[in-house]
């Protein structure tokens, strides 16, 4: 029986909330939470690796190559034995496999004219979890579970080499349009345009400014010279000035504006053939004016705005003079105050890059290195006579290798890091907030304080609250809850569309006089409509009857009498519900059909009810939230689904956020994602590096819609604790918790922890290979028998077995190799222990060994520990409000203070923590918790729709106790009555990862490094606390000589030297005369000894290797 849910009765909106949430439901039920990763990745393979392929051909003069298809299969496994197998997500894992595809390739050879088609492989596509092309696609949960997968994993990921990894969604600015701003880094503001434009593999940017000199010059990519615009116009093949002034604008005032650049341009390139020249000049200088004009050609249809096309062809070079001109025009526009800068910031100039145009970037890049290897090769066969056979020669592993290495370090083409990242599995709600991830590629060291603010047109696209705290702070977003990414749809289809819509070609338009507003499409101007509201409201109408791409978006600018129609891919979009004729689209039958399952969300869409806005279509609409009746709806265009879908996924878990202070919001959506939970139910067969299981996860007493349908209540991450607010002791100073001793020992907040440990057994050329056993005392680097005692005669640990810090776990031998001609003889046939131990400073129970092979056929051993995790002082605890605070003391219950009923609390926390921050929504969380406790109900504490103070109040009092939720306490060391009356109450609590038995260090003495023979540092390491420079600056204001010396030299690295007092310079030992010598006197010289730092003496070595002679003055030895 599910739990029953206090909500909220009908505040009498338009729609009730129960009827709203059921859309939501149905988006979540039909999308899931990552489906954008899934669609993008699926589109990549379906459209874009076909696309990318056929972009390139050989062309050897006899020998010509096409490349016609290509097929992706399903994944599979190719065991070092030649045998090919199956392969599911798990066994991949396992086994540290990459989960990939074999592609193949279909190609047409044409030699001496005759055609043969072949197919050859080319390479493994790592494929992504879930998608279209994973054998777990389609599988009934019940046949998931017996491939151990767990159900409601997400997918959207790809696992390579065994571990998983993320694709984190880019945004950018949007290419191929023209932006248009001020330069102002000079003296004056200078009006320019900027197009980024995205050609095969590459992108180039072409820059428009309007001088103060009246010339508007263009500065074009890879040539240094800016050049007046008239120039590019003529080379491009508009000859007359009329054409050039008509591709500007047929607005008089704009066409005086180019009298200037037309005065300079006719000085300098009269002509079509001039301007190429002109060109030409700048790209190859010295050589023929035919060679010059052939250059300049070339070079502007392959780097000036490549994204219009990359062929030699007429009808290509006048859309490129079109798209100046239209830069041209907006840069007068700006200028004479007609337009505004663009707001960059503005989500419409904002695309974000998904894993399918990343990868394709990458493959593009990949594949055109294939391509050249290949024409390489025939034209190697082809030189020796032979006729080339094509899958002798394709090298299939250089796409395999390129790919896996791409996806597995984050190194993406362009010099980009980082692009994907190791999946969060702390606990469920981590892995879906990293899915759902958007990285802005702006630097994080710069303020860029604008790049980072909410923007008003990221509402209900990006989620308001959830973003780190410090250098990332607004440049790592995440998705909203119902926000969706465009995947594109065909341009030059749309384009056909409009001009069957009535939409003129631009410069018929202009010839002929025919005003009206210019259509653009994807940003690039196409035409001129006369009518632009007419077609506006018809593109609209066609897409709600479902004739046209619902990725399609119109919006009419009036100011700029402007049509923006967006069809490409990488647009934020949200869903809103259509109003027509004042009267809302959606009724309540709609909603009782989505109940009953007979429509699914794509229905509504189908059916015009509900569509989604890109921010240039919202810039036309007016939206209400429809929470009254009383508004009328003649007004309104669209109406929202519900207002909380501003919030993204984590954001959803905070009960009454809107009572909250908004960065204690940001900082629980940071900690909701560190928090132990349950983060896969198939944890029991996973052997990952390290994790964390919670024993006793519980759902919330206080919940919100959104992390119910976020699937937050099967997989919570916390527990519900009776929470008092007392200044008790004083041992929950500066927001420590303390925490009821009993509660612990019941199984409060226990977690496991889990780390995995995992070795190869090797083969070596020679036919050595590593051996799996106990190492005998003969091996160097033997630890001694009792460090091996766990292990098996297998030299493997059985499971079950207690073992700690330094003790082997799967006992290893090396051969002996790489070692020098002089050592060889030394070491000869050692063997060396290369085992496996438990980490410094962990301890734990072996939880489960695993015994496979790896991808090579190598022998792959995986031990798992486990360590239970009891609550101690120190361990790091937050609400869900961000009060995080470590623990102060671990109270006997005897000594907790009682409540008249005799409840004790679990945590007390100190009433100051509440005050300066104004989590009001923890006080109403508290009170609302300790109602649903009392009347066995879940309450509702959604955003904007909770269930009101006024309703706990009431239920409070019913049940007995007083409305504020305080309550008399007595003391449970003096039995006295506490002379202030308690807040107490039911408030959820999470664990967090960060615990002390990870984070507790001390050194006495231990490693050093070589180079400087200091200690090492860091924990792992087991490094010394080091006295920086700042401590050393303190030590020095209190005099403190010796103290300095003694940290700074004798507990660090104290060196005994040799110094020639004639000459200054370092002496050396001479072992044979057991004497220290001088490089410069020899045996004649004064030596002193001295002791200094050990850093000192290499300090000085070093400057001797840079030619630098320092000399030590020594004085008299004092004392």
């Amino acid at each position: 029986m599910p739990l029953p849910v206090l909500k909220v009765e009908d505040a009498g909106g338009y729609i009730p909330s129960e009827d709203r949430w059921t859309l939501v439901e149905s988006f979540v039920r039909s999308y899931g939470l990552v489906r954008h990763q899934l669609d993008s990745f699926n589109d990549f393979v379906d459209r874009k690796l076909k696309e990318i392929i056929q972009e390139f051909n050989i062309d050897l003069g006899d020998i010509k190559v096409r490349f016609t298809d290509v097929e992706v299969g399903k994944p599979r496994f190719k065991e070092p034995t030649g045998v090919e197998n199956v392969i599911y997500p798990m066994e991949a894992r396992l086994r540290n496999i990459t989960y990939a595809a074999p592609m193949r390739l279909k190609v047409m050879l044409y030699i001496n004219g005759e055609e043969y088609t072949e197919t050859v492989p080319l390479g493994d596509l790592p494929i992504m979890v879930r998608s279209k092309y994973c054998n777990l696609y389609g599988l009934r949960p019940q046949a998931m579970m017996k491939k151990l997968e767990d159900p409601n994993d997400p997918g959207g990921y790809f696992i390579i080499n065994g571990s998983e990894r993320v694709v984190v969604s880019q945004e950018d600015l949007a290419l191929n349009k023209p932006i248009y701003d001020f330069d102002e880094r000079g003296a004056t503001k200078i009006p320019r345009a900027k197009i980024i434009s995205m050609g095969p593999g590459y992108r180039t940017t072409v820059t428009i400014e309007y001088h103060k000199d009246g010339v508007i010059y263009v500065q074009i990519p890879k040539i240094p010279t800016r050049m007046p615009f008239p120039v590019v116009m003529r080379a491009l093949g508009l000859e007359k000035d009329q054409d050039i002034a008509l591709a500007v604008s047929d607005n008089e005032e704009v066409q005086r504006e180019l009298l200037a650049s037309f005065e300079m341009a006719i000085q300098v390139a009269p002509t079509v053939d001039e301007a190429r020249d002109y060109i030409g000049r700048r790209i190859v200088l010295g050589h023929p004016r035919d060679v010059r004009i052939q250059r300049a050609l070339e070079y502007l249809d392959k780097y000036f705005l490549p994204h219009l096309g990359t062929s030699p062809d007429d009808k290509v070079r006048l859309s490129k003079a079109i798209e100046l001109g239209q830069a041209v025009a907006g840069v007068i526009e700006l200028y004479k105050g007609w337009r505004q800068p663009d707001d960059k910031d503005h989500m419409s100039n904002k695309r974000v890059r998904l894993v399918g145009d990343l990868l394709a970037q990458l493959f593009r890049s990949i594949f055109a290195q294939f391509v050249q290897d290949l024409r390489n090769q025939l034209e190697k066969q082809y030189s020796r006579g032979k006729i080339p056979e094509l899958r002798t020669i394709v090298r299939a592993d250089i796409i395999s290798d390129r790919l896996k290495h791409a996806l597995s370090t984050g190194n993406w083409v362009g010099g980009k890091t980082g692009v994907t990242q190791m999946l969060d599995r702390t606990n469920y709600l981590s892995t879906i907030s990293h899915l759902r991830r958007v990285v802005s590629s702006l630097s994080r060291t710069q303020p860029h304080f604008e790049a980072r603010d909410l923007h008003p047109t990221q509402w209900g696209r990006l989620c308001a609250i959830e973003t780190p705290e410090g250098q990332n702070c607004g440049l790592v977003k995440n998705l909203a809850l119902m926000a969706t990414v465009t995947v594109g749809v065909d341009e030059s289809s749309v384009e056909a569309m409009l001009r069957e819509m009535g939409v003129i070609d631009v410069l018929e338009a202009r010839r002929n006089g025919i005003k009206g507003a210019n259509v653009l499409l994807n940003g690039r101007l196409i035409g001129v409509h006369r009518d632009p509201q007419a077609l506006v409201a018809a593109i609209r109408e066609a897409r709600r009857r479902g004739d046209i791409s619902n990725e399609i978006n119109v919006g009419y600018i009036e100011k700029l009498n402007e049509v923006r129609v967006n069809c490409d891919g990488g647009r934020l979009r949200r869903p809103l519900l259509i109003i027509s004729n004042g009267k809302l689209r959606l009724t309540k039958e709609h909603i009782e059909k989505l109940r009953r399952g007979e429509w699914t969300w794509d229905d509504l869409v189908k059916n015009g009810i509900v569509e989604y806005l890109d921010a240039d279509e919202e810039e036309n609409a007016l939206v209400t939230i429809g929470d009254t009746k009383d508004i009328d709806l003649s007004r309104y265009t669209h109406m929202e689904i519900i207002p909380s879908i501003m919030l993204g996924a984590a954001a959803h878990i905070i009960p009454y956020s809107e009572h909250n202070q908004s960065p204690r919001n940001i900082y629980e959506a940071a900690m909701a994602k560190q928090s132990l939970g349950f983060p896969y139910a198939n944890y029991r067969y996973r052997i990952d590096s390290r994790g964390h299981l919670l024993l006793y996860p519980e759902r919330p007493l206080v919940t919100t819609r959104g992390l119910e349908l976020i699937g937050y209540s099967a997989r919570p991450s916390g527990q519900n604790a009776i929470l008092a607010l007392v200044s008790f002791m004083g041992y929950s100073i500066e927001d420590a918790v303390m925490i009821n001793k009993a509660a612990i020992e019941r199984g409060m907040f226990r977690s496991i922890f889990y780390r995995s440990y995992e070795t190869e057994a090797m083969r070596y050329p020679m036919g050595e290979s590593d051996k799996i056993t106990i190492p005998p005392p003969t091996v160097r680097d033997y630890r001694g028998a009792e460090a091996y005692a766990h292990l098996d005669e297998d030299g493997i640990v059985p499971p079950e077995v207690f073992v700690s810090s330094k003790e082997v776990l799967i006992g290893k031998i090396s051969p002996p190799r790489f070692y020098s001609a002089l050592a060889e003889s030394q070491l000869a046939g050692e063997w060396k222990d290369n085992s496996i131990t438990v980490r410094r400073g962990e301890k734990g129970i072996v939880d489960q060994v695993l015994i496979t092979e790896s991808s090579e056929g190598f022998r792959l051993i995986k031990v798992k520990v486990r360590e239970l995790r009891i609550p101690e002082l120190g361990d790091k605890f937050a609400s869900r409000h961000g009060q995080k605070g470590v623990v102060g003391m671990i109270v006997p219950m005897e000594d907790m203070p009682f409540t008249e009923n005799g409840v004790t609390p679990d945590i007390i926390i100190n009433p100051h923590a509440l005050p300066s921050r104004m989590t009001i929504g923890q006080l109403l969380e508290a009170i609302a918790g300790k109602a649903a406790a009392l009347y066995g109900t879940l309450i509702d504490a959604t955003p904007f729709e909770g269930v009101p103070e006024r309703v706990i109040r009431e239920m409070l009092m019913r049940a007995g106790y007083r409305w504020s939720g305080r309550e008399t306490m007595y003391s449970g060391m003096l039995g006295t009555k506490l002379e202030a009356d308690i807040f107490i109450g039911v408030v959820y609590y999470q664990k967090l990862h960060h615990m002390v038995a990870d984070k507790i260090h001390a050194r006495a003495t231990g490693p050093m490094q070589i180079l400087t023979r200091q200690p090492t540092e860091g924990r792992s390491r087991e490094g010394g606390l080091r006295l920086g420079e700042m401590e050393r600056d303190v030590l020095i204001a209190h005099g403190a000589a010796a103290l300095l010396r003694e940290r700074l030299v004798e507990s660090s690295d104290k060196y005994v030297m040799y110094v020639c007092e004639d000459c200054g310079m370092m002496a050396w030992w001479d072992d044979f005369k057991k004497r220290p010598v001088c490089p410069i006197h020899g045996d004649k010289g004064r030596i002193a000894k001295v002791i200094v730092p050990y850093a000192f003496k290499l300090l000085l070595q070093e400057l001797i290797s840079l030619g630098i002679y320092p000399r030590l003055k020594l004085s008299e030895p004092v004392g």
